[in-house]
């Protein structure tokens, strides 16, 4: 892999997957991390500081005027080398509620984040991810040549949501897979993979302090899975270490 984005990088599972990524005996010659403010990703401007692979965008995914810039910013590096991997990881989470107190707000600001943000930002990077699949032609699919990794949640699993409520945040994940498996079928021509990524309930301001596993254990099976990833995995939803989850 030559290059990845990834998005909402300033803390937590996003911060995580720079520094293991970044950690790797061959790490990405080019890793693009966004944040929304970068005077607050203290933390990951540190890193850029130390490492000149790391290229920290300052990136609000809610403004889509900003796409096309993001995208020009990328391709002034890559050049001919396109992008290897889009990582669409930024997301929220509302207050775990029933469907009593559930506020249409809630609903529109989530799915805006995690579905209509990352598809739109597929669409946008497409042509950097169509330009590194014809560059690396020889290789098959996977993380090498071209794939989009949506970050979802088995919280966006139909068949396993055993609790109900968290309206917002189950259905934002919900359709981000509907999303994946689309992109996969479109997509499947241009040798691009496309797969929906669960991260494991992980301590993170999202996830909460009581969640059984740390970023660094989450994001470190995440960038070995992504790697072992070929065409026979196009279109699925997986967890962290590689286990296929159900829809």
């Amino acid at each position: 892999m030559k290059s990845i984005l990834i998005t909402g990088c300033n803390r937590g599972l996003g911060l995580g997957l720079v520094k293991a990524f970044n950690s790797l005996p061959e790490p990405p010659q080019h890793l693009f991390a966004t944040c929304r403010n970068l005077e607050q990703a203290t933390e990951l401007n540190d890193l850029a500081k130390k490492h000149s692979n790391i290229h920290v965008l300052q990136f609000d995914l809610k403004n889509f005027d900003e796409y096309e810039k993001l995208v020009g910013k990328i391709n002034d590096i890559t050049k001919d080398a396109g992008l290897n991997v889009l990582f669409n990881n930024a997301g929220i989470a509302t207050k775990s509620v029933r469907i009593g107190a559930t506020k249409h707000q809630d609903l529109t600001d989530t799915l805006q984040t995690n579905t209509v943000s990352p598809i739109m930002l597929a669409k946008a990077c497409l042509p950097l991810l169509k330009k590194a699949s014809l560059v690396n032609d020889a290789l098959g699919m996977g993380v090498t040549r071209a794939a989009i990794i949506n970050m979802s949640s088995i919280l966006g699993s139909i068949q396993a949501n055993a609790d109900g409520g968290m309206y917002a945040y189950r259905t934002s994940k919900a359709a981000l897979n509907a999303a994946t498996k689309s992109m996969s079928i479109d997509l499947r021509d241009q040798k691009i993979l496309c797969v929906s990524l669960h991260p494991g309930w992980v301590r993170t301001d999202m996830g909460g302090k009581n969640a059984p596993l740390d970023v660094t254990t989450s994001t470190k099976q995440i960038v070995d899975t992504i790697y072992k990833l070929n065409e026979s995995h196009n279109g699925g939803f997986y967890q962290y270490d590689g286990a296929m989850l159900p829809w």
